[in-house]
C-alpha cells in the first residue's frame, strides 16, 4: 500500500514541487486549498506541471485557521505524513496584516499540530513544519545554525517563532514526530510575483520585450541566502524519513545582495539594470534585516542533503521561464491590436 501525504499549502511554490516529488515516489497525495475562484480549476494550481490529471492527487477545500475542520480532515484522510506549508508568507505584507499573519502562520500551525496529535492516537503520523530564517532577524551570530537564538523583526517572523516552539512543544510533550525545517530564502519560476526575485525576473524580461519601462524596488543592499525551491522540498521529505524527529537549517551557505541579483538577471538579458530600476520608499520594511546566511552542516551530515543549484543557475531558470511568459504576453497584446483574440498571459 502506498504511503499517504497531506500537504497544507499545496497550491504555493513549495507545495507544488513537493507534490510532484511525492507523486514520483509513489505517494497518494492530498492537498488543502482555500475556496477561491482560482481553486475551481485544480490544474491551474501548478504552473508548469501536470498534477491536475494525476489520479493519486486529491484536493480538499479548507483553511488552517479552522481547527475543527482541519482535525476532521486529518481523521478522514489519515495521512502518514503532513507537510505544513500554509501561511501568509510575505514579510512586508505582515506589517500591514499582523493579525491575519498570526492567524495563518502561528495559530494555523497550532491547529495542524493539534489535529496531528489526535490522529496520532489512532495511527503514527509525522509532521513537517516550515520554519523560516526570518526568525533569526537581526542575527546574533553569522552564519546561523540550529542553536542560534531567534531575534525576530517582523510580525511574520514572530508568528513563525511561535509556530516553531509549538512544534518543539508537541514533540517533547506528546511524543509527536514533528520536525521544523528552518528554510532560508528559496526561489523558482513558481515564486509569487510580489517576492523580490520573481518581481525582478518578471520585470527584466518584460522590459526586454518592450512591455515595461521601469522596476520599483526598496532596499537593494539586503543580503540573503538564496536557494532553489525544488532542491529545498527534498529536504522536507528527508526530515520525515529520518529515524528521529529534529530541526534542521536548510540553506546554501552563500549570500548575494538584491543589487547583485539584479546584475545577474539584467546582465543575462544584455541590459543595464541601472537604466530601469528606481527606489521607492513604499517597498522598505519598517524594520529591515541586512543579512541572513545559514549553516546547513547538520542537514548535510544527518540527512545527506545539500543544495544542487547555484544562484546563477537559479536565475537562468527563472529568466528563461519569464522570458517565454513575456513573449506570450507580447503576442497577446499584438493579437489584440490586430483584432484577434490573443491569449494574454500574466
Amino acid at each position: 500500500m502506498s504511503r499517504k501525504a497531506l500537504i497544507l499549502g499545496i497550491s504555493g511554490q513549495d507545495g507544488s514541487y513537493l507534490a510532484e516529488l511525492l507523486l514520483s515516489k509513489g505517494y497518494e497525495v492530498h492537498g488543502l486549498i482555500r475556496r477561491t475562484n482560482q481553486a475551481d480549476n485544480p490544474p491551474l494550481l501548478f504552473q508548469d506541471g501536470d498534477l491536475g490529471s494525476k489520479p493519486s492527487l486529491q484536493l480538499h477545500y479548507g483553511d488552517v485557521t479552522d481547527g475543527q475542520a482541519l482535525t476532521s480532515l486529518f481523521l478522514d484522510v489519515a495521512p502518514d505524513e503532513v507537510y505544513n506549508l500554509a501561511a501568509q508568507s510575505h514579510v512586508r505584507v505582515s506589517f500591514d496584516l499582523p493579525v491575519y499573519t498570526m492567524m495563518t502562520v502561528g495559530l494555523g500551525a497550532l491547529h495542524v499540530l493539534e489535529a496531528a496529535r489526535q490522529l496520532n492516537q489512532n495511527q503514527p503520523v509525522r509532521v513537517f513544519q516550515a520554519s523560516s530564517s526570518e526568525m533569526y532577524g537581526k542575527a546574533l551570530q553569522t552564519p546561523q545554525n540550529e542553536a542560534t537564538a531567534f531575534n525576530p523583526q517582523s510580525p511574520y517572523a514572530c508568528a513563525k517563532v511561535y509556530a516553531h516552539f509549538q512544534t518543539l512543544n508537541y514533540r517533547q510533550s506528546y511524543k509527536l514526530f514533528a520536525c521544523s525545517g528552518i528554510m532560508y530564502n528559496h526561489e523558482s519560476p513558481r515564486r509569487g510575483e510580489s517576492f523580490v526575485t520573481r518581481k525582478i525576473t518578471r520585470a527584466a524580461t518584460r522590459i526586454k520585450v518592450g512591455l515595461q519601462s521601469k522596476l520599483f524596488l526598496g532596499n537593494l543592499d539586503a543580503r540573503r541566502d538564496w536557494g532553489y525551491a525544488k532542491d529545498y522540498v527534498e529536504s522536507m521529505w528527508l526530515m520525515l524519513q529520518h529515524e528521529v524527529a529534529d530541526d534542521f537549517v536548510i540553506a546554501t551557505g552563500s549570500t548575494a545582495t538584491i543589487r547583485e541579483f539584479l546584475e545577474i538577471v539584467f546582465g543575462s538579458l544584455d541590459l543595464d539594470w541601472r537604466q530601469f530600476v528606481e527606489i521607492d520608499a513604499r517597498y522598505f520594511r519598517p524594520t529591515d534585516i541586512e543579512m541572513l546566511v545559514g549553516n546547513a552542516c547538520k542537514a548535510r551530515e544527518v540527512l545527506g542533503w545539500s543544495p544542487e543549484t547555484t544562484l546563477e543557475e537559479l536565475a537562468a531558470l527563472m529568466v528563461a521561464h519569464d522570458l517565454e511568459l513575456a513573449k506570450q504576453e507580447l503576442r497577446g497584446h499584438t493579437g489584440s491590436e490586430n483584432g484577434s483574440s490573443g491569449n494574454l498571459v500574466g
